[in-house]
């Protein structure tokens, strides 16, 4: 006997639609790849989705949904560090997702929440209305930069970097590179060196750069 399919949803819709994306990215995204994935017909879909940019809406809500919001009452630089901290896991899971997180124009539940909870955190922090908006933009500026770079570096774990570094150097001609190759072997090609470690020293600068309001 044939077991009986879930009936259709947004919400089946939606999580079929982000499996798609991070798998074959955001271009991979049609209406007739999400339905094919779910097995139904394209046309399906338009009961549950208005189309391409809506399910794109949900899908970015989503992954705001997996971003840790602050601990009300949190201390701000804490807050911030944890919240900088699940955004790079939650857009690592979901690398399609870089380019899309501010550009929604109908921004989702989830998104709206995850936005009033980091300004909120900024302002019982001491922070000025001006100053929480620059504080939340240099912030998420180096997080995005930060993850699309990652991203795209030639390498997935150590062995693979250690590869892919080690060509590199053969390939250099000895002595043209002196600075470049200085990095290489005395700090980056050492035991226990991990390029994601980076993060944290340019969030540590960012954070204990920003200061409250001066009252």
């Amino acid at each position: 006997m044939k077991s009986k399919r879930a009936p259709l949803s947004r919400e089946r819709v939606i999580t079929a639609a982000m499996a798609l994306a991070d798998e074959k990215g955001e271009a991979g995204v049609t209406m007739r790849a999400v339905a094919a994935r779910l097995g139904v017909e394209a046309m399906s879909l338009y009961n549950h989705v208005a189309g391409r940019e809506d399910m794109l809406d949900d899908m970015v809500d989503a992954v705001f949904g997996e971003i840790d919001l602050p601990a009300p009452a949190a201390d701000w630089k804490a807050a911030m560090r944890d919240r900088a901290a699940s955004a790079r896991q939650a857009l690592r899971r979901h690398s399609w997702a870089v380019g899309l997180m501010d550009s929604r124009s109908s921004p989702g539940p989830a998104t709206l929440r995850h936005h009033d909870a980091v300004l909120g955190t900024l302002r019982a922090g001491g922070f000025s209305v001006a100053m929480a908006a620059h504080a939340f933009s240099v912030i998420d500026s180096y997080l995005y930069g930060f993850v699309l770079q990652e991203e795209s570096m030639p390498f997935a774990n150590r062995t693979e970097f250690d590869e892919v570094a080690g060509d590199i150097q053969r390939t250099m001609p000895e002595g043209a590179y002196p600075h470049l190759t200085e990095l290489m072997t005395d700090y980056a090609m050492r035991p226990g060196y991990d390029y994601g470690d980076e993060f944290e020293f340019g969030l540590t600068l960012i954070l204990d750069a920003l200061h409250p309001d001066e009252n």
